[in-house]
């Protein structure tokens, strides 16, 4: 069995961050492990508090793990402080010369309730060290103008964005459109090799949509784990995404944005 190691926060509401990284790792048939980087705060309605986890026990979980068990592919999720990305490249970057595994990273900047999940200085140093280590990058739209200072507004615009991102950081990079005010959503992957490849699927009218992004990352590491290629394992996660959106569409758990369903 293929194991996936999700380095992320932890969201007591279990929609997001490690529990729904879990969640879809499980659901997809491989073994999740975790290392914790944040304690949050949040619920169906929003994040009140993120306490960071010290950077010397992001650096211990990680060893432990890596010492012990088969990991085949890295997802990346909430890192919220500088300290605690130096803690993890310094561990991933000599663990990955020897072990060419696929990472995965969701830059989680900002929730969706507008509170900073990432401190300022933090962004700066993970986009010069930790995205040159990836296989690929999953910003949302907002994430991809913050990263590149353009508008994306258009098809245009997010073709020269990826093309931009994908050339500076020597990375795939998939820009996600859920954002986009569109009838359908359309993500777009750009490879290193200069590929484009998009996937749009019919946007669903719900609120539940807490986690989305977790989801489509972990899915998509837990594909390339069990050997996709990078193009099929976008598509294995945007058909498990889509379907688990229209499944959780008619839930009412809690009083906000929900979760969504496998």
């Amino acid at each position: 069995m293929e194991t996936v190691l999700s380095i992320a926060g932890s969201d007591p509401s279990a929609g997001a961050g490690i529990q729904q990284d879990l969640k879809t790792i499980t659901h997809m048939g491989s073994y999740g492990a975790t290392v914790i980087t944040a304690l949050t705060t949040q619920n169906t309605r929003g994040v009140q508090g993120v306490m960071p986890v010290p950077p010397e026990v992001v650096s211990s979980q990680l060893q432990s793990l890596l010492d012990d068990l088969d990991i085949r592919a890295v997802k990346i999720g909430q890192i919220p402080t500088k300290a605690a990305a130096k803690a993890i490249i310094t561990i991933l970057h000599p663990y990955l010369e020897t072990n060419p595994i696929s990472v995965v990273y969701d830059p989680v900047m900002i929730s969706t309730s507008g509170t900073p999940l990432m401190q300022p200085d933090c962004i700066e140093y993970v986009a010069a060290h930790l995205f040159p280590l990836c296989t690929l990058i999953t910003p949302n739209l907002p994430e991809a103008e913050a990263l590149t200072g353009l508008s994306l507004t258009s098809a245009d615009s997010i073709i020269e964005a990826g093309t931009q991102l994908t050339s500076r950081y020597q990375a795939a990079f998939l820009l996600k459109g859920g954002h986009a005010d569109t009838s359908d959503m359309t993500d777009h992957l750009f490879t290193q090799e200069g590929r484009h490849h998009t996937y749009t699927t019919p946007r669903i009218i719900t609120s539940n949509l807490h986690g989305t992004g977790c989801t489509l990352s972990s899915a998509i590491a837990t594909a390339l784990a069990q050997g996709q290629s990078l193009a099929n394992a976008v598509e294995t996660a945007k058909q498990l995404i889509t379907d688990a959106i229209r499944r959780g569409s008619t839930l009412h758990i809690g009083k906000g944005n929900g979760p969504l369903w496998f």
